[in-house]
């Protein structure tokens, strides 16, 4: 008999990755990060003269941050420990918005974290990866876990009966992204892993 399936994302999700690259950027680059708005690309300023410094720039400083720097990342509070309790229960994968070079690298990381999972990597709206993911596995039913709303606005129409749940577990974007739950896109928005865990495991 098939088993439910949870398809988590990690960054923001299970392990913190803006504060980690904020830390690298000022550390590294002397570039300031702040969160004061929704659009990413105008929260990344040249220290010197507060200037953003551009979405190619943006684009190539998340590119080295993610081939040398993902040791720096670290656990969101509970993620280990739910994991490990739902994959009790159910099949339990990652699917990230990595270049797929980089997929034994996330996978090694979440393992050395105790999260020792199945990684997909995607690129663009996972909807279409998540019905590719669910063909594959056959579940008895499937949770989505993602921290920004236009992939849960992916998973309600390409796979609608996907249960759907927007959490981050990240204070410096968590005030700032579109609510997926409010939008209509995911059926709860829980910020933390101590309320979402028993709101998963009711719904396996």
């Amino acid at each position: 008999m098939s088993r439910p399936l949870i398809i988590s994302d990690c960054d923001e999700v299970l392990l913190h990755m803006v504060a980690p690259f904020r830390d690298w950027l000022l550390e590294q680059h002397n570039i300031v990060f702040y969160m004061g708005g929704h659009d990413f690309g105008e929260a990344l300023r040249h220290a010197d003269t507060g200037e953003a410094v551009g979405w190619e720039e943006v684009w190539r400083l998340l590119n080295l941050f993610f081939d040398g720097e993902m040791h720096r990342q670290y656990p969101i509070p509970g993620s280990v420990a739910a994991m490990q309790a739902l994959s009790a229960q159910a099949d339990v994968v990652v699917l990230t918005n990595l270049l797929d070079h980089r997929q034994e690298t996330r996978t090694r990381q979440l393992a050395d974290h105790g999260i020792d999972v199945r990684v997909f990597t995607n690129q663009g709206p996972k909807g279409p990866k998540i019905k590719d993911i669910i063909a594959e596995y056959q579940p008895s039913r499937t949770l989505f876990i993602d921290d920004l709303a236009q992939h849960h606005d992916s998973a309600a129409e390409i796979a609608p009966d996907v249960v759907r749940l927007h959490l981050c577990g990240e204070p410096l974007l968590a005030p700032h992204i579109t609510c997926a739950h409010r939008a209509g896109h995911a059926h709860a928005r829980i910020d933390d892993w101590e309320k979402a865990l028993p709101w998963l495991l009711e719904r396996l």
